[in-house]
């Protein structure tokens, strides 16, 4: 797992139930989970604009905020980033078009 993955995991972790005035991750995780899956939308959303808009530093910017907003709603529900990447890769050297039908019972 990347380091930095890792350390901004924990300092979400750390976060998610001080009080929610002194931390950006407690005021989400406060206002729970319709809050966040809001905040991770906008965020899918500005990071689709910004890579159709081919502005890579933009891209950049908004991508890192999507990952920062999925560890957040991984940690609201107490799902770890190891167990994400775990399944990936559990799907490595598998093909999508396999792995899809699988879940669909194809």
């Amino acid at each position: 797992m990347n380091d930095t993955l890792q350390k901004l995991e924990a300092t979400i972790a750390a976060r998610q139930n001080t009080a929610p005035e002194s931390s950006y991750v407690a005021k989400l995780n406060a206002k729970g989970l319709d809050t966040i899956l809001k905040k991770l939308g906008e965020e899918a959303v500005e990071t689709i604009i910004a890579a159709k808009s081919g502005d890579r530093d933009a891209t950049v910017y908004e991508a890192a905020d999507l990952l920062f907003h999925t560890l957040v709603m991984l940690g609201h529900q107490n799902i770890k980033l190891a167990d994400v990447l775990a399944e990936l890769d559990r799907r490595e050297g598998v093909s999508g078009i396999d792995e899809k039908n699988a879940r669909d019972g194809k």
